[in-house]
């Protein structure tokens, strides 16, 4: 039997592009998911290391800073964050042969909006905690 109960911990949403980064936030708020926004992968870091536990991470690859690449390394390196989950996208249509260890779902924009949310649901399924997730 599924859950229909959103999770508490949000979606993180890592975009540096204003109007790509608001859409996606509405497009998960609408499914009744909490959003938390991050500009580039530095500031996703930084709010992971404030104490943000996201269910999930969407995470754009080309951004400024620190791109998603970037971010999934720091990610994988330190054993707080390296179990979110993450589903990346670009518009680079070279990525996944690029970077084949990429270790998550890779999304070509425009992107595949009802399969990103099947995904989050996957991911983010009915408010559980996560091995390694306090509570």
């Amino acid at each position: 039997m599924m859950q229909t109960t959103k999770p508490r911990e949000p979606v993180l949403v890592v975009e540096d592009t204003d109007d790509t980064r608001e859409v996606m936030g509405t497009l998960l708020s609408l499914e009744g998911y909490n959003v938390a926004y991050a500009v580039d992968g530095r500031d996703a870091l930084e709010k992971l290391e404030h104490g943000l536990r996201p269910c999930l991470i969407l995470l754009e690859i080309a951004m400024p800073r620190m791109n998603g690449i970037e971010f999934r390394k720091a990610q994988a390196a330190d054993a707080r964050f390296k179990q979110i989950p993450v589903i990346l996208y670009s518009a680079l249509h070279e990525i996944t042969w690029l970077y084949p260890s990429l270790d998550a779902p890779v999304f070509q924009k425009p992107v595949d909006v009802d399969r990103i949310l099947e995904l989050v649901a996957e991911r983010c399924a009915g408010g559980e905690t996560r091995p390694g997730h306090d509570a």
